[in-house]
């Protein structure tokens, strides 16, 4: 019997380095130096101008931009070399000016305490100026710390291209909104919940010409909606990789007060939660100190009677051995509204990974999802072994491996073929994934010894994953010796795909 461990309450990963610390200065209203007479210089000009800076350009010899700029009023040109003076008072100062005299300009700038830009002369800058999307209020900032303009370039492009355009319209309306709902939702959950359906309209319709409408509308479905008690939502979380989580489960976590979360979910997908939700730990390992379901089900219900949104994010799709039916029954008999967001179950990602299809016709009839032990750590009794041995079956089993040997004599004793092909995959998705093939006689004499979350796949199909070779780059071969002792003879080959960016892997054949 497995140690209990009472779950316990973690903190978000701190944030990694940053090259450059995104700010957004509030210049209405205040005095802004810009020197030179460019065409870059022009566009900073107008840049802290649109910010709503009252700016200054200084030019010995003011280029056909900045005399428009001055022109229209948007601002006010001094034709005359720049002096320390000029920079009293200001916050902030921006040049384009060459060699010593942009030294010169950045120097007598930090004298007098104002931060400073020089146009493409990074070392001498305080900030910098990135790649912008704009629909004030709505201000997206994009920066590349200088080393890739043309990178955030493109990011701004792509941001452009989802962002709708009037959602600076639904923002200066949430600006003017923001007291009323304050005085109409006095719950933190109850405003979360109303901002939630204002920012789906916001992506969804163009801004409303009559807004007091639409927001009563929505604060009085939100108080429909709103009960004394909060929801729990049983959260998908997919095999590992982040990007396999769907839509619906980032929205999910993103709206969610408090996590309960897995051991095997990873810090990428944690990674997507609101740096602000609580995330406490609920960990279940097979023969190791894992948290009590009893434990687990008692906290989901104490805290959605604090009126929280909690978040119950398991690996892979909750639906399947992830004990979700005891946990749903346990959240209704609190009287507790409970929600299932499914997610990619294991199985799929391992077809992913194999490039095989789990019923490939002509192949495979059906496909059976088993589990590996029973509550006592070991192999069920009561499978149905003669439908699990039909040879046009799909078979994966979920947490076998420690019982794989035992599982593998029994399916032989049942009449499968001792060359049946299997994989052994483990940590599927993610960095430190491994696949292995062999076949049933193999796995029936090897020890199981695999470190990380194992998934079996067992049937003809395995055999079609050799397809999968160049695809992934397998091209060396190598040979090495006592890893699979005592395994068959007929059939014994072992596959090795380690994660990697470019691709690459190594097949191991065995003799």
């Amino acid at each position: 019997m497995p140690d209990c461990r009472l779950p316990s309450e973690q903190l978000p990963a701190r944030l990694g380095p940053l090259a450059r610390l995104p700010v957004f200065f509030s210049l209405a209203g205040r005095p802004v130096l810009v020197a030179g007479g460019t065409a870059a210089a022009a566009w900073k000009a107008e840049l802290v101008a649109a910010a709503g800076a009252i700016v200054t350009v200084i030019a010995v010899q003011p280029g056909e931009e900045v005399a428009r700029l001055a022109t229209d009023g948007v601002i006010r040109l001094l034709v005359r070399s720049w002096d320390d003076s000029d920079l009293a008072g200001m916050a902030l100062a921006v040049a384009d000016l060459d060699g010593s005299e942009g030294e010169a300009f950045a120097a007598a700038a930090r004298g007098r305490g104002v931060p400073v830009n020089i146009v493409d002369r990074p070392a001498l800058c305080d900030f910098t100026f990135g790649s912008i999307v704009n629909r004030s209020p709505v201000v997206i900032g994009i920066s590349t710390d200088g080393a890739a303009p043309i990178l955030g370039q493109e990011i701004r492009r792509r941001i452009e291209a989802v962002l709708p355009a009037g959602l600076a319209g639904w923002s200066a309306l949430a600006a003017r909104i923001r007291g009323r709902i304050a005085a109409r939702l006095p719950t933190s959950a109850g405003r979360r919940a109303f901002w939630r359906r204002f920012c789906e309209r916001a992506f969804a319709d163009p801004p409303p010409a009559d807004g007091g409408s639409v927001v009563d509308a929505l604060i009085a479905e939100t108080a429909a909606a709103a009960t004394s008690t909060g929801r729990v939502t049983l959260v998908g979380a997919g095999p590992g990789d982040a990007e396999h989580l769907t839509l619906k489960a980032v929205r999910a976590l993103q709206a969610a007060d408090v996590i309960l979360f897995d051991d095997l979910v990873s810090p990428a997908v944690l990674e997507l939660a609101r740096r602000e939700a609580r995330r406490i730990a609920v960990g279940k390992r097979g023969h190791g100190p894992s948290c009590r379901q009893d434990d687990i089900n008692a906290r989901m219900v104490a805290l959605a009677r604090q009126g929280l949104a909690v978040a119950r994010l398991k690996c892979g799709d909750p639906m399947v051995f992830g004990r979700a039916g005891e946990e749903i029954a346990a959240l209704r008999r609190a009287g507790i509204p409970v929600d299932v967001v499914p997610g990619i179950t294991a199985a799929s990602a391992a077809a992913s990974r194999l490039g095989v299809s789990l019923t490939h016709r002509g192949t495979a009839r059906s496909v059976r999802f088993i589990t590996g032990h029973d509550r006592s750590g070991r192999l069920p009794e009561d499978l149905d072994w003669r439908g699990l041995a039909d040879p046009g079956t799909t078979l994966v089993v979920y947490m076998g491996a420690r019982t794989a040997p035992d599982l593998a004599r029994r399916l032989l004793h049942h009449g499968l073929a001792p060359d049946t092909p299997a994989a052994v995959l483990t940590s599927i998705s993610q960095p430190a994934e491994q696949v292995r093939t062999t076949d049933l006689l193999g796995l029936a004499t090897h020890g199981a010894a695999w470190d990380g979350p194992v998934l079996l796949v067992l049937g003809r199909v395995v055999a079609m994953a050799d397809a999968i070779a160049p695809v992934a780059g397998l091209s060396r071969q190598c040979r090495t010796a006592g890893a699979w002792e005592g395994a068959s003879a007929t059939r014994n080959r072992w596959l090795v795909l380690p994660a990697s960016e470019d691709g690459s892997a190594i097949r191991m054949s065995m003799p």
